[in-house]
Parts: structure tokens; C-alpha cells; sequence
């Protein structure tokens, strides 16, 4: 999960100790953590970069729709264009917003809509810069899932403060 312990990185912080190491998030790294190392300029210019993506595209796919324009291919194609990209692009923003806090349930299905999630890129870039004003994207999800890790890890150590005490232990009811 983590590359092994750099004095010079500041991302591999912790890699050498025992326990669970904190998973990697694309453009962040492990600065999620700590929200240490540059982490608001890191959000900050996933946001800027995810939108100039967003916009980039957008006039790619104009510079497309106008050249069915020019091949005189009728409306109905054109409506039918426009359409298409507009449907994959609402449901590629809400599956990869989905994503940022929920593994897929069944991620063979999540695989077959590769494609769909292709052709609406438009709508995942959409989601991964709206995301990026609350945490770094899959934040969430990834803090969840570490502090299980570290909280099941603990508990296998034997650490005496994740043991139940004895007030909350519960007693045998008696007969």
C-alpha cells in the first residue's frame, strides 16, 4: 500500500511503523490523513485542474457536434448526439460520486459501465471537481475504511483501550 519510509518524501510518513498504512489517493497521496503537505493547495488545483479538463472537453465535443453539422447527417442525429453524451454524462457523474463514498457492491457490473463512464468523461470530471470543494475525492471512504483497519488492528494487539470495560460488559441474566 505504501512505498517504504523516506526522510525526503513527506508522503511516506509512518510507512515503517507496524499497523495498518493509510491507501494512497490519487493526486494526494497520504496527505489525506493529516491534511498536512501542501493538502488545500493539492484540492485546490484538483479543482482547477478537474474543471479546465471539464471546459477542454466540452469544446472538443463542440468542435465534434459542428462537424456532424457540416456531413449534413440530419437532426435526428444531431438531437440523438446530444443526447447520448448528455444521458452518459448524468449517469458518469453519478456513479463516480457514488464511488467517492461507497465500494461498488458488484464491481464486474461496475466494469461493464467502463464505457458508459468513457463517453460521459465529462460528467466525472464534473463530480471529481464539485468533490474537491468538501475533501479530497474518496476521502471519505478511505478514512472510514483506515480507521476500521486501525481500530481491528488494535483490538488484535490486545490495546486495553479498545477492550469493553467491565460496566459495559453484559451480564448473564439470572434465572
Amino acid at each position: 500500500m505504501s512505498e517504504p519510509e523516506n526522510p525526503e518524501n513527506p508522503e511516506s510518513k509512518g510507512a515503517g511503523t507496524a499497523g495498518p498504512q493509510p491507501e494512497p489517493i490519487r493526486f494526494f497521496g497520504t496527505t489525506w490523513v493529516d491534511h498536512d503537505n501542501g493538502y488545500g493547495l493539492r484540492r485546490a488545483g484538483a479543482a482547477i485542474g478537474s474543471l479546465a479538463a471539464a471546459v477542454a472537453a466540452c469544446f472538443v465535443l463542440r468542435f465534434a457536434y459542428e462537424g456532424l453539422q457540416l456531413s449534413n447527417t440530419g437532426s435526428f442525429v444531431n438531437v440523438l448526439v446530444v443526447v447520448m453524451f448528455a444521458i452518459c454524462s448524468a449517469l458518469a457523474f453519478r456513479k463516480t460520486w457514488d464511488a467517492f463514498s461507497t465500494r461498488p457492491a458488484d464491481p464486474e457490473a461496475d466494469r461493464s459501465l467502463q464505457g458508459l463512464k468513457a463517453i460521459g468523461f465529462i460528467g466525472s470530471l464534473l463530480a471529481y471537481f464539485f468533490r474537491t470543494f468538501t475533501e479530497a475525492p474518496g476521502e471519505a471512504l478511505h478514512r472510514k475504511e483506515y480507521e476500521t483497519a486501525r481500530a481491528q488492528y488494535a483490538r488484535r494487539r490486545g490495546n486495553p483501550s479498545t477492550k469493553p470495560t467491565k460496566s459495559t460488559k453484559k451480564k448473564p441474566k439470572r434465572k
